[in-house]
């Protein structure tokens, strides 16, 4: 097949024009299957806590592996698009949100730069919440410290190696704390057909 692996999470802890959560993690779903066509590889639905602790409820996670000839910036466009379908507003940094989808990977591909990426990467926690990147980090700079992408990640690109750190979805989430990749349980009995 031709193109890289791109790679999505997908996230929801405030309702909408879907009322709950996991509607709209389903409907980011298939507006990624119609954007990108098939093979689109989707997680199982993940409830996760809510990030950072104390913005609302728990969260809905999963995340999508597709095959892309496109642009990471017009991939990324694409998804505020998707975003945006679901009333998703942008006011608060890591405030409640009705559908998140970032774009963690696109093969491996360091973008703008290694030096750039490795900069929000190492970021303090605190900067990061008050401070915007001006443009797209690939891979994401928090991937390897969260669980609530790495764990739904692991089920559709355990191999994919992150290509700044050497390491995959698989060691990178098995090198988080036990207690924090505990608290994100597989949600049973959601129809992910449509």
């Amino acid at each position: 097949m031709d193109g890289e692996i791109a790679l999505i999470s997908l996230g929801s802890n405030a309702p909408n024009v879907h009322d709950v959560p996991a509607s709209s993690v389903l409907f980011g779903s298939l507006r990624l299957r119609a954007l990108f066509g098939d093979p689109v590889i989707e997680s199982r639905l993940f409830r996760t806590p809510a990030f950072p602790p104390g913005i609302g409820p728990d969260f809905v996670n999963a995340a999508v592996a597709v095959r892309t000839t496109r642009d990471p910036d017009a991939i990324l466009s694409d998804l505020h698009e998707i975003e945006r379908l679901a009333a998703r507003e942008r006011s608060v940094r890591w405030g409640p949100r009705t559908l998140d989808l970032d774009l963690l990977a696109v093969g491996d591909r360091i973008l703008p730069d290694r030096e750039t990426q490795q900069l929000w990467r190492d970021m303090p926690a605190d900067d990061q919440r008050q401070r915007w990147p001006d443009r797209l980090i690939l891979p994401h700079p928090r991937l390897q410290d969260r669980a609530f992408v790495l764990v739904p990640l692991a089920e559709v690109a355990p191999t994919w190696v992150h290509p700044a750190l050497g390491l995959t979805v698989v060691q990178m989430r098995d090198a988080l704390p036990a207690a924090t990749l505990a608290g994100i349980v597989p949600l049973d009995g959601i129809d992910r057909t449509g």
